[in-house]
């Protein structure tokens, strides 16, 4: 496959990765970094909008303009506030814990594209809006994003409490079993862009393509979204689980485990697994929109016009694609109720692994043959994403019911029946006050 180069015209200069000046990188860094906690401080408000008008609430509207100062105003809150810390903990592992978690957040989008080759204002210098890039770029965040499950088990284990730990158990199993079905939707992408780099990807899908049906040509994006719907929906479904958010917040499940792994911690140490979970937030739409959704290439039909990949304007194009899913992240949390812990474990295990495996072998399949036969593979495509969907669509299903069978009653009790020794049920046992009352009679009488 040829891929597009990624500068963008012909006679611009690119110094490419690992060239740029020192100051050039800095720059970056900062303006990465300040994206993040601005965008953090914007999507805290947005959702609390968002889900006030859903549920016919005004939200907040008194500190600034639109109440645009309310996230502020919460983190002063909570930087102000006394840091409490509870008796038995593990005191280092107990401070560690948050900055474990929101560290690697940050580390990310070091390859995450924001858009091609542009001229630093007020110099002659020329410089891609991405940090860096790797030939495995797209394992680099999965695997940096994977090191934060290890703050939030330790910071319930050091926590020295039950419903720190139990929500710390739940969140480490939870975040492990959406990451193998995450990273199986990836493998398609793999398969079609031929690498890894989220350069390439992005440059992979600027081309468009057609699907040949009933002897018309449909012309589609190139974007992998619509050639590989079964893999962006299951990792759409993946991501939201992989970040704990409604309806996957089960480690935070407040009616079942007060606050789970945040339980015990308060002032900068709370904010921090917060600041940390907006970011991963951001970091997974950010991902699934340059796998997907042509990372920051303008969509149709502003793609008609010649200079919308060009210059700064493609920053817009891919933080509006990234706001989308934002959106989606709130439009879930106001709209789905939680699930059960096993209904939601059986949704990973036992529906997304399979579809996903099941789909990267009719993916292969599809690409080897098409190497070796002269035929038309879009009909073998097509029939593979409809098989896929239909898979997916299955899930949502209700299952029929197994009505229990009836206990038959055998007479006497065999403690030992189930192999395990069962005390005896408890059938017509007078209580303690009332054989107290009973023996008080006896002696009266």
């Amino acid at each position: 496959m040829t891929h597009i180069p990624l500068v963008a015209m012909a006679d611009t200069p690119d110094a490419g990765f690992g060239n740029d000046p020192w100051w050039v990188v800095g720059i970056k860094v900062l303006l990465v970094f300040v994206f993040l906690v601005v965008l953090t401080l914007f999507n805290i408000w947005w959702e609390r909008r968002v889900v006030a008008r859903m549920q016919h609430r005004v939200g907040p509207n008194v500190h600034g303009p639109f109440g645009l100062l309310q996230s502020l105003a919460d983190g002063m809150k909570l930087m102000f506030k006394e840091d409490l810390m509870p008796k038995g903990v593990d005191k280092f592992v107990y401070v560690a814990a948050p900055v474990i978690v929101s560290i690697p957040a940050f580390l990310t989008f070091a390859v995450i594209p924001f858009g091609p080759t542009v001229k630093v204002p007020f110099t002659d210098t020329y410089t891609r809006l991405q940090i860096t890039d790797l030939p495995v770029s797209v394992l680099y965040v999965m695997a940096v994003a994977s090191i934060g499950i290890y703050g939030i088990v330790l910071g319930g284990w050091s926590s020295n409490s039950t419903y720190s730990l139990l929500g710390g158990l739940r969140s480490s199993a939870q975040m492990i079993s959406y990451e193998v079905a995450m990273g199986l939707a990836l493998v398609t992408v793999f398969l079609f862009a031929g690498s890894m780099s989220t350069s390439e990807i992005v440059a992979a899908q600027s081309s468009q393509q057609s699907i040949s049906l009933f002897g018309a040509d449909i012309p589609i994006p190139g974007w992998y979204a619509f050639l590989l719907f079964p893999s962006f929906v299951i990792y759409v479904i993946s991501m939201v689980g992989e970040t704990n958010r409604a309806p996957f917040d089960l480690p935070e499940a407040e009616g079942e485990l007060v606050a789970g792994f945040l339980t015990e911690y308060s002032s900068m140490k709370y904010a921090m697994f917060f600041l940390a979970e907006y970011i991963n937030m951001a970091t997974v739409s950010a991902l699934a929109t340059t796998l997907f959704l042509g990372g920051y290439r303008a969509p149709w039909p502003i793609s008609i016009w010649d200079g919308a990949n060009s210059g700064y304007w493609p920053v817009l194009w891919f933080v509006g694609k990234m706001m989308c899913f934002i959106f989606f992240y709130i439009w879930l949390r106001g709209t789905l109720p939680r699930l059960r812990y096993d209904q939601f474990m059986k949704l990973g295990w036992k529906i997304l692994i399979p579809v996903s495996l099941g789909w990267i072998v009719l993916v292969a399949t599809v690409r080897a043959v098409g190497r070796e036969v002269e035929f038309q593979r879009n009909y073998l495509l097509l029939a593979a994403g409809v098989v896929a969907l239909i898979a997916v669509i299955t899930m949502f299903l209700p299952q029929k019911k197994t009505e229990p069978e009836p206990e038959t009653d055998s007479g006497e009790f065999d403690a030992f029946a189930g192999g395990f020794p069962v005390p005896p049920p408890l059938v017509n046992t007078p209580s303690r006050s009332e054989t107290d009352i009973r023996s008080k009679e006896g002696s009266r009488g």
